[in-house]
């Protein structure tokens, strides 16, 4: 049993991840209203079982596990067609002039598009790394698979998605990138 003040520390703790969990949970549904749900139960789930954490400096990764089994379990099914958010938007419209608006835009949705087109493990393990600044250790106990496995997989994702932006914008500007 968690002392008070043990509990307490845990809790707050959780909470100053929770905008971390969003933006890792916002890369795997692509939709608001999901992502929001997918903390909110990652936390909902974290709180009920927070006697079973045993090594409290794991909570990071343990509550990873979390949303990731909840995310396999629940959301899998419901990727969606890839659309702006209106999160995008607001990144596209703090630009000073309508010609960079319109070029981060651009760049927004490409990368949006690039990142969906990845697999499920390609993009988790990418936005854990990336986005989430997580450790390939991390990762890999939250995701409970080998350090090796990360690795491989985040290799590949960043692999597949130059190639994917590239190919984008090679469509879009019609000259052809060289590496």
């Amino acid at each position: 049993m968690f002392k008070f003040g043990r509990k307490r520390r845990l809790c707050s703790t959780l909470e100053t991840m929770r905008p971390d969990l969003y933006r890792i949970a916002w890369s795997w549904c692509h939709d608001d209203a999901q992502a929001e749900d997918l903390v909110q139960d990652t936390c909902v789930k974290a709180l009920e079982k927070l006697d079973q954490l045993r090594n409290p400096e794991r909570l990071r990764p343990w509550v990873l596990r979390i949303m990731a089994n909840l995310h396999r379990d629940h959301y899998r099914g419901r990727r969606d067609i890839v659309t702006l958010s209106a999160h995008d938007e607001e990144l596209a419209a703090t630009d000073p002039g309508p010609a960079e608006a319109a070029e981060r835009n651009a760049t927004v949705v490409m990368v949006h598009r690039a990142i969906t087109s990845l697999g499920d493990d390609q993009r988790k393990v990418l936005t854990l790394v990336d986005v989430g600044g997580f450790s390939y250790a991390e990762v890999a106990e939250a995701l409970e698979i080998p350090i090796g496995t990360v690795m491989s997989r985040l290799s590949r994702a960043r692999v597949r998605l130059r190639r994917e932006l590239m190919a984008e914008k090679e469509e879009i500007t019609g000259l052809r990138c060289v590496k």
